[in-house]
């Protein structure tokens, strides 16, 4: 059975979704039938690590140290706030899947906090040394773009190597994503999810 033959005729749990991001996969909700539907792009959009582009302003708010990052302190409320768009990948299905995935410890939350409020963040998957970013909200001016800078600096303070943004776009292109050829990232996820890394001890 292929791999791909094995993701469909699979739940999507635990389990599934670790076999589809070893192998290059990753799932979204279909907004309009409720399916889930397995990606693994021609071309990939990843984020080098050592080419992330920090805005000056973005750069000018973080010295101004109004926010607090946390990891996996609200990972249910960050998911919720990530799926609420008018038209939404994150079904209920996949919140169910990846809560259980993040109890299981390889689900995280990246947090930005202001005042004792969750103003932004992010979530995706951890597995070696590989991150796969799944989504990022925001209620205040940077706060998931801070998120995000919190994220590359526990990611480069782990030994991490690869940061998956699935597709490419106008706003991870100004994070600093670039496409490479499912090949080239094949390669580059083999390497990376058989370091023996941790996002979150």
């Amino acid at each position: 059975m292929s791999i791909i033959d094995y993701l469909y005729s699979h739940s999507l749990n635990p389990e599934t979704l670790l076999v589809g991001y070893t192998n290059g996969f990753f799932p979204m909700g279909n907004p309009d039938s409720g399916e889930i539907d397995w990606h693994c792009p021609e071309l990939r959009a990843i984020i080098p690590l050592d080419e992330v582009k920090i805005s000056r302003s973005l750069r000018q708010t973080l010295k101004k140290g109004h926010f607090e990052f946390r990891f996996d302190t609200a990972f249910d409320q960050v998911i919720h706030s990530c799926s609420m768009r008018f038209d939404t990948w994150i079904s209920d299905e996949i919140i169910k899947s990846y809560t259980e995935l993040h109890r299981l410890g390889f689900a995280h939350s990246v947090e930005t906090w202001c005042n004792g409020d969750l103003v932004g963040g992010l979530y995706g998957v951890a597995i070696g040394g590989a991150f796969f970013g799944e989504s990022m909200f925001s209620r205040m001016n940077d706060a998931s773009k801070a998120a995000f800078v919190a994220l590359i600096e526990r990611m480069n303070m782990n030994g991490f190597t690869l940061l998956d943004s699935q597709y490419i776009n106008h706003f991870t292109a100004s994070l600093g994503a670039i496409e490479v050829s499912r090949d080239q990232y094949l390669t580059l996820l083999e390497k990376a999810v058989h370091l023996p890394n941790k996002l979150v001890d």
